[in-house]
């Protein structure tokens, strides 16, 4: 019986899947032929006129294209203009190009993109350009000029070597091209590193759209360039650090905070939580003119590679509260583009007319003193950008006037409306996002930053639910900006309980983490200043010494005791700081000495004397 044998291998059939064209390499794309367009206007309004001339004579001949039947029709068409006449062999070289290229127009423009040499004239330099071009490719970026000038040293003492056949030396400006002329990316990798070589040639891809709202929400930090006042003292501040949260969908900011501190877990989880809350205008301060409806659940959250970011109290909070986390590349905030360029904004429309305006770059400032200038006070400010928020930037059309945000926002609210946290979600929430820590459960409830937490509840947990000394240590979460209580998960319950501060001078209420590290900071640095460390020192030494005294004392006696019988002796002679100092009874007879020998019989006290 035969074999069948497939006529196609199986190499064949397995077709292997086509690379999208994006990521086609420029040796494998496919490429479309030049077309007439793509030449300048003087050698595409010829190649029309030849065009011209042979779809007239085309239709004029009789005959084949020879000289007998063309030289009477171009005496004809060039009777007035004879120094223009095409020879008739040219003219027929021209149609065979038309011919041979299926009616490419662009087979009748002169090939004068051709024209020229293009090779070197100058040889014999190629050593001592390639030293040169090795000194001009390091990471010190030095100008061409300096690597020209090496290149001509270089051959200018070579020369003097040689008699009969000196090598030549091209001009700077030559030398200039040729380095031009190199690719660019090996250079850029050469002079400035592959990170910069690589921002800047390779591929940009655009961002998929986001659908819905709060599909995909970026969140990020950055200094103003502005400094504020404070509020009771009105000197400057600085300036202040803001982390804002951007919906990518609608454009609209979900929610920002504002503060002195540097960027950290702390401002990601306060800028969050605003985000995800209904916004609460009343306690603004100032009366603005429309809403901000703008809050709910995110379904992915877009970070950079910030240590704040990396927190594992963010991850767990998010990961409880359903929220994805992506995390951008290393030295990439381009795919995070859209709260970057908000960022700009800022800058651009909403503080470029406020006095105390920095400068991002130090050569634009100039003789302009930011710190003199500054008149607003942080709480001014904070009111203001909530009403430019509110009431401009979300209620203005974008510059290419194809979107208004807060329209954009009720458009995707009204077709997916995101989900939205109830009461008690948003309390949780709350809970969750706060500094997560470990403490261990005392008698007097949990101490952290030397303060003291404990309640009537906690005692009656400690009461009814025993513990080991595994689960004596409790997960706690703190609320840095308040420190008056604290949650502590209590497994046995399955949740959180809130325990309030045993302080009860009020020191805690409203009492931020970084405020009270401060205190306690300054307090230390207080008491370390008012101890008197010499006189310290004097006294400690005087205790080693007279410690030292007395161990020599007893060493040098005979008499040994024992213990239980002497304290008797000298509780019964009350030794003490306002009494006697020793067990020694002064010598008199009275009823007192009687009774106190008859005591020492009695308790058997034992003094084993050495010698007796």
């Amino acid at each position: 019986m035969m074999d069948f044998e497939d006529e196609f291998s199986e190499s064949e059939l397995v077709k292997k899947p086509d690379t999208p064209i994006q990521y086609v390499k420029l040796e494998d794309a496919a490429l479309v032929k030049r077309d007439l367009d793509t030449f300048p206007d003087f050698l595409k309004n010829k190649a029309l006129d030849k065009y011209q001339l042979i779809a007239f004579i085309e239709k004029t001949i009789t005959g084949g294209w020879t000289q007998q039947n063309l030289d009477p029709i171009l005496d004809t068409l060039f009777a007035t203009a004879m120094e223009k006449r095409p020879n008739w062999r040219t003219l027929v070289r021209w149609r065979k190009s038309y011919i041979d290229s299926n009616g490419d127009l662009a087979s009748l423009v002169a090939k004068r993109h051709k024209m020229g040499n293009r090779t070197s004239r100058v040889q014999g330099d190629e050593a001592f350009f390639d030293q040169a071009l090795t000194r001009f490719l390091d990471a010190k970026r030095p100008r061409v000029s300096t690597a020209y000038q090496y290149y001509k040293d270089a051959i200018t003492i070579e020369n003097e070597n040689i008699v009969d056949g000196q090598i030549p030396i091209i001009s700077y400006k030559s030398f200039n091209q040729r380095i031009k002329s190199l690719p660019p990316y090996p250079v850029a990798v050469a002079r400035h590193g592959k990170f910069k070589a690589d921002q800047w040639f390779a591929y940009c891809s655009s961002h998929i759209p986001p659908t819905r709202i709060l599909e995909r929400v970026e969140i990020d930090h950055t200094p103003l360039d502005l400094i504020l006042l404070d509020d009771e003292l009105s000197i400057p501040l600085g300036r202040p650090n803001l982390t804002l949260v951007f919906d990518v969908c609608s454009d609209c900011v979900l929610g920002f905070h504002l503060s002195y501190r540097s960027p950290s877990y702390v401002s990601a989880a306060k800028a969050i939580v605003h985000a995800i809350k209904p916004k609460d205008l009343v306690n603004v301060g100032i009366e603005l003119q429309n809403d901000w409806p703008c809050y709910g659940k995110f379904e992915n959250l877009v970070v950079d590679n910030g240590a704040e970011f990396w927190s594992k109290s963010l991850e767990h909070a998010c990961k409880e509260a359903g929220i994805n986390i992506q995390y951008n590349p290393v030295r990439k905030p381009w795919l995070k583009p859209f709260v970057e360029r908000f960022f700009g904004m800022i800058n651009q429309y909403f503080l470029t007319e406020l006095p105390g305006k920095t400068f991002s770059n130090i050569l634009e400032k100039a003789d302009y003193k930011p710190e003199k200038d500054a008149i607003m006070r942080f709480s001014t400010f904070v009111e203001e950008f909530h009403r430019w928020i509110v009431d401009i930037y979300h209620q203005d059309s974008d510059s290419r006037d194809t979107r208004i945000p807060i329209k954009q926002w009720q458009y995707g609210f009204d077709i997916y409306p995101p989900l939205q946290m109830t009461a008690e979600d948003e309390e949780r929430f709350n809970v969750l996002m706060r500094i997560t820590d470990e403490r261990t459960l005392t008698r007097n409830g949990f101490k952290y930053e030397e303060l003291m937490y404990d309640s009537t509840a906690l005692a009656d947990y400690r009461k009814h639910y025993p513990q080991t000394k595994d689960t004596l240590k409790k997960l706690i979460k703190i609320d840095p900006d308040d420190l008056s209580s604290i949650h502590v998960y209590l497994e046995e319950l399955g949740g959180y309980l809130k325990v309030p501060c045993t302080d009860t001078t009020g020191y805690t209420q409203g009492l931020s983490l970084h405020e009270h590290k401060v205190i306690k900071k300054i307090n230390r640095e207080m008491i370390r200043e008012s101890k008197d460390n010499l006189g310290l020192a004097t006294a400690r030494m005087a205790i080693h010494t007279r410690v030292q005294q007395e161990q020599e004392n007893l060493t040098g006696s005979n008499k040994k005791a024992k213990i239980p019988g002497i304290k008797k002796k000298a509780q019964l002679a009350d030794i003490s700081s306002t009494g006697k100092s020793t067990i020694i009874l002064p010598k008199i007879e009275s009823q007192k000495s009687i009774k106190y020998n008859q005591l020492e019989m009695e308790d058997d006290w034992d003094m084993d004397l050495e010698g007796y």
